[in-house]
């Protein structure tokens, strides 16, 4: 996967571009930890990243719902929004050990929940707000995430 160094993006549609660009490097059995606050741009990486891996229909936060899953492209894309959730326990009720490991690209916002559920090889990346409409994605977990 892409994106070793950290960047700025400019806009929603540079943050889905550059998700996009990460579905080249994409395996079946990778997993994303993304970190950030409300409204930095998550579910913005994750939709270039699913029209990247070739899905082509509306994707959007599970904040709700708690996991999408878009099927159809060359891997199937795993999307768990974790922010409801309190613990490990209540990751594993709503059924997130069917997703670590799979057949396709697990996404997780919110990761910090469930940390002693992640492989050791899960890729980890910060996204913060950097102003309006700049974003700043990088490798690692911030202090402020």
């Amino acid at each position: 996967m892409a994106a070793e160094d950290s960047i700025i993006l400019d806009s929603a549609e540079a943050t889905q571009l550059y998700g996009k660009a990460w579905a080249d490097t994409c395996r079946a059995g990778d997993v994303i930890a993304l970190y950030g606050v409300l409204g930095s741009g998550k579910t913005q990486l994750v939709k270039g990243l699913a029209e990247g891996l070739g899905f082509d229909g509306d994707v959007t936060s599970p904040t709700f719902t708690i996991i999408h899953e878009y099927i159809g492209g060359r891997l199937p894309l795993y999307h768990l929004d974790l922010y409801r959730l309190e613990s490990v326990e209540d990751a594993l009720r709503a059924g997130m050990d069917d997703y670590i490991p799979s057949d396709g690209v697990t996404v997780i916002e919110w990761p910090d929940r469930v940390l002693p559920l992640l492989p050791a090889n899960t890729r980890h990346f910060t996204i913060e707000v950097a102003s309006l409409n700049e974003r700043l994605i990088r490798p690692g977990v911030s202090a402020s995430a």
